[in-house]
């Protein structure tokens, strides 16, 4: 598989820089402004680019260097789009398209790869979706978006992600989304079962056979609110069905006689977000699950990474005859 060149804005933890890496791209830069994230970045992948000082502000990061890449990629922050963060879209000061468009033409890339939240499907955010189309296009890119769960990539975790895919026209009608695997991801006690038992807990069995569905939502929250735990009231009551207390992250899996409802580590929440075990997340308890909250899970990205990086390398209609 041919090597080609990305670069990636709000890189966070690296959930979608690891699956870049596994369909082929290889990393030019990691712009991200969270210190934790960068320094997890760095302690994983010591010879990745990891932009340091004011750069690392995607705000402040200057494209041009990287011009030609082969990949822009990026997980732009999700609350200007999403229910929680009060659906301000292009209002809301954390809302970095704007930036993303001024880092798309500065680079001019081959394709582009955006994730974020379902709420940027809402009807509310129509207009903005076809005005990003259009200057997409005034830029030579053709724009589709697709709305995908990440349990259909062997996740187990009910994480319904939107990625944005605008590739080059002259490359556009060699991409095609990709589809889901067919199989039924593990449920959480599978998934989980050995990590929960490493300290001998006698209840690991049964606490098992209750975790038998995949996982809600896994959600990191933000600097402003709080420390670790498992979402909303909601999100906390699904947790318990599946036996587990969704009010806080544990330091580490239950002794072998704890009785009650188990938290989760967060090595436990890393895996169910599709992260290898040995991916190390730098910092406490808190910065560390929120990194895992808020990464793009690594099958999910790869899935749609392998499919741009087919598109790029794939040889056109003339190139075959001749």
């Amino acid at each position: 598989m041919a090597l080609l060149s990305s670069v990636e804005l709000c890189a966070g933890a690296g959930g979608q820089a690891l699956g870049l890496e596994k369909a082929g791209f290889g990393h030019e830069a990691l712009v991200e402004i969270d210190r934790p994230c960068r320094e997890t970045l760095a302690l994983n992948r010591p010879q990745w680019n990891v932009v340091q000082g004011e750069q690392a502000d995607m705000a402040r990061f200057d494209g041009t260097p990287y011009a030609g890449i082969d990949l822009l990629a990026g997980g732009l922050p999700c609350p200007p789009f999403s229910v929680a963060g009060k659906q301000l879209g292009h209002a809301d000061e954390r809302n970095l398209f704007p930036d993303a468009l001024r880092l798309i033409d500065q680079t001019r890339p081959q394709a582009v790869m955006i994730e974020n939240v379902r709420g940027f499907l809402d009807a509310v955010f129509a207009d903005y979706r076809q005005k990003l189309k259009r200057q997409l296009s005034r830029m030579g890119y053709q724009t589709d978006w697709h709305l995908f769960n990440a349990s259909d990539f062997g996740v187990p975790q009910l994480r319904p992600r939107v990625v944005i895919v605008a590739l080059r026209k002259d490359r556009a009608d060699r991409f095609t989304w990709p589809t889901s695997r067919g199989l039924n991801p593990p449920t959480v006690g599978e998934t989980l079962f050995d990590l929960m038992s490493e300290r001998g807990w006698r209840g690991a069995q049964a606490w098992r056979a209750q975790a038998d569905e995949i996982a809600p939502t896994i959600v990191g929250g933000s600097k402003k609110h709080g420390g670790p735990d498992l979402g909303p009231t909601r999100a906390k009551r699904a947790w318990a069905t599946l036996g587990v207390d969704g009010m806080g992250i544990a330091n580490a899996a239950p002794e072998a006689d704890f009785v009650g409802m188990p938290r989760l580590t967060v090595r436990m929440v890393a895996r169910l977000q599709g992260f290898p075990d040995d991916w190390m997340f730098a910092g406490r308890k808190t910065p560390a699950y929120r990194q895992v909250g808020n990464a793009f899970p690594p099958p999910v990205a790869e899935a749609v990474a392998r499919n741009i990086h087919a598109a790029l390398t794939a040889r056109s209609l003339f190139q075959v005859v001749a």
